[in-house]
């Protein structure tokens, strides 16, 4: 817990970032079962404009879709990821590294976009990793999208729980694309831009070196990430908002 704070300490100071409140769960319980040591904070921020800020939700078809600060391989973690411990009950692995440079270096540009209106959405890549922010953000706008199928060497996830963990995260490696969709690499981002500012964004970025790939676009009604079989954004929003109802209903 020291060490967490610690490190929050350093990611504040490096990307100048105030903290106005905070708390820290040490004894917290459910049914009996302890919870891990959780410290938790409140930032604040300013918008100048706030008509020059941007939200989650794709904005209209046929808009092109990048991840922005990611490796090649557009990243792979899965160790400590929430596909590992909620799909296959695995808590192991090493959590992503963190380049605070990095992050405030792509942080500083994403904004830098929002401001001069090149984006039309932006979220970040979070828990649950590229495959799940972008299920957020149709699910948002209740636009489709079509994601390209990675072509990289990725974690393997299906040996056997007693596989060794490397210090990076992998759990082996085979060509996989189920660790880039769901791995949890730090410092990305995924934007749509309109067809007509592909052209200008791509050379900013590259004048600022900073990583741009095109991984999909926007449309019809249906998500497919790669050659995965595709799902209505209709059934996503249902799995998403209507299980908490369906639980209720069962405790009742």
């Amino acid at each position: 817990l020291v060490g967490a704070i610690k490190g929050i300490g350093e990611a504040c100071r490096a990307l100048d970032f105030p903290i106005v409140s905070g708390n820290v769960s040490l004894y917290n319980e459910t049914n009996g079962i302890g919870i891990l040591p959780t410290p938790t904070m409140a930032g604040v921020g300013l918008l100048e404009d706030w008509e020059k800020s941007s939200n989650i939700a794709f904005k209209a078809e046929g808009e092109v879709i990048l991840l922005i600060g990611a490796s090649k391989n557009w990243g792979s973690h899965l160790g400590q990821s929430i596909y590992l411990r909620d799909i296959l009950g695995r808590i192991e692995g090493t959590p992503p590294p963190v380049d605070l440079n990095h992050e405030k270096k792509i942080g500083d540009f994403i904004r830098a976009s929002i401001k001069d209106g090149l984006t039309t959405s932006v979220h970040d890549c979070s828990d649950g990793g590229l495959g799940v922010a972008i299920a957020e953000m149709a699910m948002a706008g209740n636009i489709g999208a079509k994601i390209n199928e990675p072509n990289t060497t990725a974690p393997e996830i299906e040996k056997e729980k007693t596989a060794g963990v490397s210090g990076t995260g992998a759990i082996a490696t085979s060509i996989n694309s189920t660790a880039t969709f769901f791995g949890e690499d730090q410092g990305r981002y995924i934007i749509t831009i309109k067809q007509s500012n592909y052209g200008k964004f791509s050379t900013l970025a590259k004048e600022q070196n900073i990583s741009c790939a095109r991984i999909g676009i926007t449309g019809d009604k249906y998500l497919k990430l790669g050659d995965a079989r595709s799902i209505s954004v209709e059934d996503l929003k249902n799995a998403h908002q209507a299980w908490f109802p369906d639980y209720m209903k069962e405790e009742l």
